[in-house]
């Protein structure tokens, strides 16, 4: 039985936050449902995008740090971050890319699913795949893309390692995942009944060099877990496994716990509430600067810090 239910979010390593915001929202369409802080760090952004609503497994986040190099590609991290989409969309999204000065490959099927990769303006890749699966979302009303045609979840996680062996030893015995199969170099693990939300695949380059984080790379991937009770079920079996897991974190928005998983790449476990709107409501999500309470005495200096950021005009 999965300890986790799917995938809470995938942060990443962007490079200007203005850049950032205008592809994120003005090019894919995606909310902005969390304009805050690296809470680490509170001299940089931490921007989330999601669906209308914020559910978790829709959010795809970012620590803008122009000044990092870019990311050092290799074994140990997560290579790329798959985006579900409509059926029968990817050619419309193909013309819209293109249309905004972001080349693509030609559609490719994975597993039986139609993709469209390309990369973000800093460097990341990403995939369109196409998705029938049922899930949460929430289309967002003032989004730049048609409702019928908006990025639905974050869909899957791409792995790359040195040894499969022991990640899938740890994927399978510890997170509770299962094998589905090979595909491409690739091999698909699913969570539960698996699903868009709900994979990771892993592919093993033995002779590839270690990556380094930077921008246009993945920083972490976070596994959903219900609620604090199954989040100190995970971690006790993440500890078990020799993984060292950190203390559970209150980020405000979720509860985390990180670890690094047996080939290095960072995973963190994220409860699924108390959600985006404890401290903003639905309609204004994103509007202005969040900031967790324990910073709040600190917001003066933080604002002089960062730059000011503007909603792109495509999406006002």
């Amino acid at each position: 039985m999965s300890t986790v239910t799917g995938i809470h979010h995938i942060t990443c390593i962007a490079g200007d936050a203005q850049e950032n915001l205008d592809f994120y929202v003005g090019v894919l369409g995606m909310r902005l449902v969390k304009r805050s802080v690296n809470q680490d760090s509170p001299g940089t952004y931490h921007l989330f995008y999601a669906d209308g609503a914020g559910h978790p497994g829709t959010d795809l986040t970012f620590f803008p740090w122009p000044e990092m190099a870019p990311v050092s590609e290799g074994v140990g991290l997560t290579t790329e971050v798959g985006l579900a989409v409509p059926p029968a969309t990817l050619e419309w999204w193909m013309v819209r890319l293109q249309e905004h000065g972001i080349r693509t490959g030609g559609p490719e099927t994975r597993f039986g699913e139609r993709a469209l990769p390309f990369r973000d303006p800093h460097g990341l890749p990403l995939a369109l795949v196409e998705s029938a699966d049922e899930y949460e979302f929430s289309a967002w009303s003032d989004s730049p893309v048609p409702a019928s045609h908006q990025v639905r979840r974050l869909h899957v996680a791409r792995l790359t390692e040195r040894d499969l062996v022991t990640t899938e030893r740890f994927l399978t015995g510890t997170l509770g995942l299962t094998v589905v199969g090979d595909d491409g170099g690739w091999r698909r693990y699913r969570v539960g009944p698996g699903g868009s939300g709900r994979i990771v695949d892993v592919r093993e380059l033995p002779g590839a060099p270690r990556g380094r984080w930077g921008t246009g790379g993945v920083h972490h991937v976070a596994w959903r877990v219900p609620d604090d009770q199954a989040e100190a079920r995970a971690r006790a079996l993440v500890e078990a496994a020799g993984r060292r897991p950190t203390e559970v974190i209150d980020r405000f928005w979720f509860r985390s716990v990180y670890f690094l998983e047996p080939g290095g790449v960072l995973f963190e476990l994220a409860t699924d509430g108390p959600g985006f709107t404890v401290d903003e409501d639905e309609g204004s999500l994103g509007d202005r600067l969040i900031l967790p309470p324990w910073l709040e005495p600190q917001r003066a200096g933080i604002e002089a810090i960062l730059p000011p950021l503007s909603t792109p005009i495509r999406a006002r």
